[in-house]
C-alpha cells in the first residue's frame, strides 16, 4: 500500500482525498455481504448504513463530556441504556452507561468492582479461562490479581462448584459469559452467580459479544438458559451494540442491577483550577456520533426488526454448522448462540482456513489452549443466510485442498530461533515483512504461533505489530 502523507505542503482537494481514501480502502477485508466471519457484524439491511451515517453526522461534534451543554447527546445516552435494560432483564432500578465498547465496558465493570472494596489491598477477579481477553487486560489496566478456572477440554464447560471454590476473600468480581467469542457457548450462570452472592461478591456476565441476540433466540423457542440481570445475584452485565444491534462502531453498554452499584465506576475530580470534571466511562471528550447512529439504528430496526434478524440468523447458523458437520474431518462445537466453531484431528486448520480465505471466506482460526484443540471460529451475522449455498460448496472444495496439501511443517530450527533471534528476523523467516506486507497465506504463522507458549505467543506478536505500527515517511 502506497503511503500518502496525512499533512501534505499543499492541502488536497476534496474530492482526491476521497478518492485516495477508496483506494486504501481497496485492500481490507469485507465489512459488508456475508463472507467475513468475525471482527464486523452486518444485517443486510438496504439502507442502513446511510441512516447510521446521516445520524453520525448530525452529532459528530456533539461533546458527551458535559450533558448540560448537550442534552440531546443525554438523552440518546439514556434511550439506549433503556433499551438495552429492556433487552437483557433490568428492571425500574437498572441503571448503565454508553461506552466505546466492549473492552471499556468491562474495564469499568471491573473497575466499579474493585472500588466498591477499598479494604481489599489485593483485590481478585474470578472467571473460566474462555472469558474473553478484555477481562484479563482490565485486571493487568487495573492492578487487579486475575484467578482464571479451567474448563473440561471436551465440553469446553466451567464447573459452576470450581468457579465458587476459586473465590477468596480478597475476590472483588466473578465474570462468566453469555455467549463466550471462542466458541459462542452460555456459562452457567445462574449457580456462578448463586456462588458469587453467598460469598458477598460481585457477579457480571460478559454478553458483549452475542448477549443482544440471546433474549431473541429464547423468544425464537431456542434454549437459551437464564443470564442476564433477571437473575439474582448478577449485579452488572454488559453489552455491545455494535455487534448484533448492528450499530456501527463503537458502542457498548454497561448496565448495573442499581444505582449504588454505579457509582463507583464514576470518576471525579475538582482538586485544580479548571473545571471540575465528573466522568462516568474512561473517555472525557466524546463525539455524539455513534452514539446518535446507534440510537437511530434501533429506532429504525425496532424490536419486530430484531427478532426478524435473529431468526435470520438462527437458520443460517444451522445451515452453516450443518454443511461442517456433514464432513466426517470435523467436530463441531454445540451450537447456543450465533457461533459456529469446530475442531478436526485430520485437517489442518490453519491451511483450511487459507483455502477459504482464497475462495473468499474469511474464519477465524483459534490456537490450541492447553488441552483444549486449536479450532476455527465463524461469527454468523444476517448478512450470510443468502450466502449459505456459496459457502457449503466452497466449504467442501476447500477440505479437499486442505486434505491434498497436508499440514505445515515448520522451518528447521525455527522454534529453537524463537529463544535468541530478535523478531525482525523470525518475521523474515515466516515471510512478514517489516513494511507491513503480509504472505498471501498464514498458515505457517499460524501453526508456528500455535506450536508455542502462550507467554511466547504474546511476545512474538507484540513484537510484530511494534514492526508493524511505525510512521510512514514522506518519499
Amino acid at each position: 500500500m502506497k503511503h500518502l502523507s496525512a499533512l501534505p505542503e499543499q492541502g488536497r482537494p476534496a474530492q482526491d482525498v476521497l478518492a485516495e481514501l477508496r483506494d486504501m480502502r481497496g485492500g481490507d477485508l469485507p465489512t459488508h455481504g456475508g463472507r467475513l466471519f468475525a471482527y464486523v457484524y452486518d444485517a443486510g439491511l438496504a439502507g442502513l448504513d446511510d441512516l447510521a451515517a446521516a445520524a453520525h453526522a448530525l452529532s459528530a461534534h456533539v461533546n458527551g463530556l458535559d450533558p448540560t451543554a448537550f442534552p440531546s447527546l443525554l438523552a440518546m445516552e439514556n434511550d439506549l441504556v433503556a433499551a438495552a435494560a429492556q433487552v437483557l432483564g433490568g428492571d425500574e432500578h437498572a441503571v448503565g452507561s454508553v461506552t466505546s465498547g466492549g473492552t471499556e465496558s468491562l474495564i469499568l465493570a471491573v473497575k466499579a468492582a474493585r472500588d466498591s472494596r477499598p479494604d481489599i489491598a489485593r483485590p481478585r477477579l474470578v472467571m473460566p479461562v474462555t472469558a474473553h481477553a478484555a477481562l484479563a487486560k482490565a485486571a493487568s489496566y487495573l492492578r487487579v490479581e486475575l484467578d482464571t478456572v479451567p474448563v473440561d477440554p471436551v465440553s469446553l464447560r466451567v464447573d459452576p462448584a470450581a468457579v465458587a471454590a476459586a473465590i477468596t476473600p480478597d475476590t472483588v468480581l466473578v465474570a462468566c459469559s453469555a455467549p463466550s467469542y471462542a466458541h459462542g457457548l452460555i456459562d452457567p450462570v445462574e449457580p456462578i452467580a448463586a456462588a458469587a452472592a453467598a460469598n458477598g461478591v460481585r457477579c457480571h456476565v460478559d454478553a458483549c459479544f452475542g448477549g443482544w441476540t440471546l433474549p431473541y433466540l429464547r423468544r425464537l423457542g431456542e434454549p437459551i438458559p437464564p443470564f442476564d440481570l433477571s437473575v439474582p445475584g448478577v449485579t452488572s452485565i454488559s453489552v455491545d451494540l455494535h455487534k448484533y444491534a448492528y450499530v456501527p462502531k463503537g458502542v457498548s453498554v454497561l448496565l448495573h442491577r442499581d444505582e449504588s452499584l454505579r457509582m463507583p465506576q464514576y470518576f471525579g475530580y475538582a482538586d485544580w483550577p479548571g473545571y471540575t470534571m465528573v466522568n462516568p466511562v474512561i473517555s472525557s471528550t466524546r463525539s455524539g456520533g455513534p452514539i446518535a447512529a446507534a440510537w437511530a439504528t434501533l429506532r429504525h430496526i425496532g424490536d419486530d426488526g430484531y427478532l426478524a434478524l435473529a431468526a435470520k440468523t438462527r437458520d443460517a447458523t444451522r445451515a452453516i454448522g450443518g454443511s461442517v458437520a456433514r464432513i466426517a474431518d470435523f467436530a463441531v462445537i454445540p451450537r447456543e448462540s450465533t457461533v459456529v466453531a469446530f475442531m478436526s484431528s485430520s485437517i489442518d486448520l490453519f491451511v483450511l482456513a487459507d483455502e477459504l480465505a482464497a475462495r473468499g471466506w474469511h474464519t477465524q482460526p483459534q490456537f490450541r489452549h492447553g488441552a483444549i484443540p486449536a479450532s476455527v471460529h465463524l461469527t454468523v451475522t444476517a448478512a450470510v443466510a443468502p450466502r449459505v449455498g456459496e459457502f457449503e460448496a466452497d466449504f467442501a472444495a476447500a477440505v479437499e485442498a486442505a486434505r491434498a496439501h497436508g499440514p505445515i511443517a515448520l522451518p528447521d530450527g525455527i522454534l529453537d530461533l524463537l529463544e535468541t533471534a530478535p523478531v525482525e528476523q523470525i518475521a523474515g523467516a515466516l515471510g512478514l515483512g517489516a513494511s507491513g506486507g503480509l504472505p498471501d497465506r498464514m498458515a505457517p504463522v499460524n501453526s508456528l504461533l500455535n506450536a508455542v507458549a502462550p507467554a511466547v505467543r504474546e511476545k512474538l506478536l507484540i513484537a510484530f505489530l511494534s514492526l508493524l505500527q511505525r510512521p510512514s515517511r514522506r518519499p
